[in-house]
């Protein structure tokens, strides 16, 4: 299981895609496989086995300019290829590798040729980025893809969708507690992202000044924690951190909208984290991107905290309009959802959870996969070659449902 370098596993505040792997690895250990945990020696997931190029994550470089970062995932994807050896040369090579690591996990992971474990990659951003990548890569029947949702693989281009064996739905672990009663939250809604322009931080800021509802904002900026963090960094003439585009963004369009009824707390973790989820009145996504996956929509809906959000991405397919939520257009019809917060039953979100976004039921996706992965890749498959089959005979083929048994 190779989280990447880039946060520990599972994560201390921000960080879905890491706490899609813990869940995962949990789960997948609780019905008895075997999991080896790719991350950063800080982690502290419980694993059968861990493998780390660094000793802490690499998340608060990630923002620097390319150059200066670009060596950090193939640092990590090298200690990962040497993992697989080792297992090789002591006779207990893996059955399988699940990559998490954007673009370099698949394209080191195919260059290790057929003797090497198939990989089955998911897809956690928007295909948009790295786009010529994924209408290039051929997997050669050892590499397969899993999205995040079916809105993310319907915009991938034809080539990763011919090997994109269908999309498994984020999970997040459900509280075994009941929604708080309304004399347990606050009159506050919460933001729980990182705060840049492509989550609409500012149209949250807005539309609750609008509405006369207090704001509370969780989440790093330009891998800066927190508000202490950042004002160091700006404050050391030394720091690189003023030239982010991120942090450029916050200074211009978010920093002049805090007061008061509006506040940048950071990232949150453990109980933090889960005393803001279930006080808070609403969780906010002004998204102006197409969300992929939406972890944090899981993860609010768990808490029996209902979702206001931008009709984007996957969002229609994780709200339920009127029920556990509402999807709005633009940011007045965001400001108009705020006013009907009363309208929408706690539990009727954490029911919705329970039912759609457990770890059983993340875990019952992949182990399907898993098998089509290792029933595709098996020397003399019929199924082995598909990006290489006639693009002509597989133009119009849509990512294959899940299907398969337990490994």
């Amino acid at each position: 299981m190779d989280a990447g370098p880039w946060l520990p596993v599972p994560p201390r505040g921000y960080g879905g895609l890491e706490n899609v792997v813990a869940t995962l690895t949990t789960e997948l250990r609780r019905r008895g496989h075997t999991v080896v945990l790719a991350t950063v020696a800080e982690s502290d997931q419980p694993a059968d086995g861990r493998v780390a190029a660094f000793g802490t994550g690499q998340f608060g470089r990630l923002a620097a300019p390319y150059p200066e970062v670009t060596g950090l995932a193939h640092a990590h994807e090298q200690a990962v290829v040497a993992e697989v050896h080792r297992h090789a040369a002591v006779g207990a090579p893996f059955d399988l590798v699940h990559s998490h690591l954007e673009v370099v996990g698949p394209s080191v992971l195919a260059a290790l040729g057929p003797t090497a474990p198939p990989v089955l990659h998911t897809l956690h951003w928007d295909l948009q980025r790295n786009a010529a990548f994924y209408a290039s890569f051929d997997g050669g029947g050892r590499v397969f893809f899993a999205g995040v949702s079916d809105s993310q693989l319907a915009r991938g281009p034809d080539l990763l969708r011919r090997q994109a064996l269908g999309a498994v739905p984020l999970s997040v672990p459900i509280p075994d507690e009941s929604p708080a009663a309304p004399g347990e939250r606050t009159d506050a809604v919460l933001v729980l992202s990182r705060l840049c322009e492509a989550k609409g931080t500012d149209i949250a800021l807005r539309a609750c000044r609008a509405a006369g509802i207090p704001l509370v904002l969780a989440g790093p900026v330009g891998g800066q924690p927190g508000p202490e963090a950042l004002a160091a960094a700006l404050a050391d003439p030394a720091s690189p951190v003023r030239g982010y585009p991120d942090v450029r963004w916050f200074l211009e369009h978010v920093a002049p909208l805090l007061g008061p009824d509006a506040r940048w707390i950071g990232s949150v973790e453990g109980e933090e984290k889960r005393r803001l989820l279930r006080s808070s009145r609403a969780v906010l996504f002004p998204i102006r991107w197409a969300e992929p996956g939406g972890t944090a929509v899981c993860e609010a809906l768990a808490a029996g905290t209902p979702v206001v959000a931008m009709a984007r991405g996957c969002l229609p397919s994780l709200v339920e309009e009127g029920v556990t939520g509402f999807l709005v257009a633009d940011e007045a019809g965001f400001t108009a959802a705020l006013g009907r917060l009363d309208d929408l039953d706690p539990e009727a979100c954490a029911a919705t959870a329970r039912r759609r976004f457990s770890p059983a039921v993340m875990a019952d996706g992949y182990e399907r996969l898993y098998a089509q992965v290792l029933r595709r890749a098996a020397p003399g498959s019929a199924e082995r070659p598909m990006a290489r089959q006639s693009r002509g005979a597989l133009a119009s083929a849509s990512p294959r449902p899940a299907t398969g048994g337990r490994r």
